[in-house]
């Protein structure tokens, strides 16, 4: 399977917007339940903050 980073690449003009905004909303609104209901972002800036 090809990296996320790849398919930004690879994707025409028109639509990369539309991917973008896509890896955004997946990496900060999202909200998951193993990640104790914060986003992925968020709980990176947590667990960093309790490592600190």
């Amino acid at each position: 399977m090809p990296s996320p980073f790849c398919i930004f690449v690879l994707c025409d003009n028109e639509n990369r917007p539309l991917v973008a905004n896509i890896y955004w909303y997946y990496n900060n609104k999202r909200i998951k339940q193993k990640l104790a209901g914060m986003s992925p972002v968020q709980y990176r800036i947590h667990s960093n903050q309790l490592a600190a």
